[in-house]
């Protein structure tokens, strides 16, 4: 296949995945109207339209659903023999493919530091970012030797090394009468509508989320869907009052004016963190970002 009709089929994939352009268009790093120029393309070529479209809705067509599962096989090909090409052209590559996600904040760059003194002479990182669904694919895949990812689960095929636990902030104005406290008891929160990632999305954090404030005693008043941190923060900063949560070690990085970050209790929400990798014996790279992501 051409190499535009491997983009086009990305794109769509990942459209279908999001069902949202915009944030199809943040995962793939370019503009929201590349992404809608390149389906118009390849739904011209096929001669179907793979996306009913409303001003608020993106849905699949049954055309659409009908490719999905085709794409998905001529994507995970092309990524096996990539993946095979570098492996016989590279040798003893020391370049290490590493999934990341938002939200990891001062813990990556302190795995970073860390591998930098461990690991073998030469060797170095390339970050890949994507969905938890798509970096998980790609570890199984070989494209990339680990992800980082939250939340508890199984996947087989793939084992999940435990890693640190990162607690949740609840972001709200600064104007709020709640910001002046120093922590905030999740109850305390019940009459604010909640900006979360929808469960597609991010079906840990939301279901961690979710049960806390049921364990808090109050079903939480779910709000505008956490879209993006810029985004959001600005929403919860300066339009109607509302919150939404970030692990800790972002929320430190994010010093947002008119909004404030504050430690929760009753329960104190926590995320434990994973490095995702194939049960081969690790090359020698891969056993360093093991010890690195461990000493974070």
């Amino acid at each position: 296949m051409r190499t535009t009709e491997i983009r086009q089929l990305r794109y769509f994939l990942t459209v279908a995945e999001e069902l949202h352009f915009g944030r199809a268009a943040e995962r793939l790093h370019i503009v929201q109207s590349a992404v809608s120029q390149q389906l118009r393309r390849l739904e011209r070529e096929l001669a179907v339209t793979l996306f009913e479209r409303t001003t608020r809705t993106v849905r699949l067509t049954e055309a659409g659903r009908r490719l999905l599962p085709h794409a998905r096989e001529v994507l995970a090909a092309e990524s096996r023999a990539r993946a095979a090409v570098a492996d016989l052209r590279a040798g003893q590559d020391t370049t290490l493919r590493l999934g990341t996600s938002d939200g990891l904040g001062a813990r990556l760059e302190t795995v970073l530091a860390a591998f930098t003194r461990t690991a073998p002479a030469g060797a170095q990182i390339e970050l890949v970012t994507g969905s938890t669904t798509d970096r998980l694919h790609r570890v199984r895949s070989g494209e990339l030797d680990a992800t980082l990812l939250r939340g508890d689960r199984s996947e087989p095929g793939l084992e999940l090394l435990p890693l640190w636990q990162d607690e949740l902030r609840a972001a709200l104005p600064a104007g709020h009468e709640l910001a002046v406290r120093e922590v905030i008891d999740m109850a305390a929160l019940a009459p604010l509508p909640l900006r979360l990632a929808s469960r597609a999305r991010n079906s840990a954090l939301h279901d961690l989320v979710i049960r806390s404030c049921r364990e808090a005693g109050f079903e939480p008043v779910l709000g505008a869907e956490f879209t993006t941190a810029q985004d959001t923060l600005a929403a919860v900063g300066y339009g109607r009052p509302s919150w939404t949560v970030f692990y800790e070690p972002h929320a430190l990085q994010l010093p947002v004016p008119g909004v404030v970050f504050r430690p929760l209790r009753n329960p104190a929400p926590t995320m434990r963190a994973y490095l995702a990798v194939r049960p081969d014996p690790p090359r020698p790279a891969l056993r360093a970002l093991i010890e690195a992501c461990h000493a974070a």
